[in-house]
């Protein structure tokens, strides 16, 4: 019985590691994705390959594609809402 008790337990507190957090705040990381199209913009293309064009391409769809969601969204749910809040209170 208490084998089996601590067959079970022991993995438990194994599985526990607390993460080390090294998020970059979203207003830093904006910036550095507009410092990095910038600097993607201003290369010579005519001197790279094509293999090495396309990799570029490639992180410019993924750097917008991240600099797109960085925004606050607000569903319809929480409009309606925050609107029957706004008229409750006034």
């Amino acid at each position: 019985m208490m084998a089996f008790a601590i067959s079970f337990v022991t993995p438990t507190f194994a599985a526990k590691t607390d993460p080390v957090k090294t998020e970059v705040p979203k207003e830093v990381r904006v910036q550095q994705i507009k410092n990095r199209l910038i600097e993607i913009r201003d290369m010579d293309m005519s001197k790279l390959s094509r293999a090495e064009k396309k990799e570029l391409r490639k992180e410019v769809k993924s750097l917008k594609k991240e600099a797109a969601t960085q925004g606050v969204y607000l569903s319809v749910g929480a409009i309606i809402i925050i609107i029957l809040l706004l008229i409750l209170i006034f």
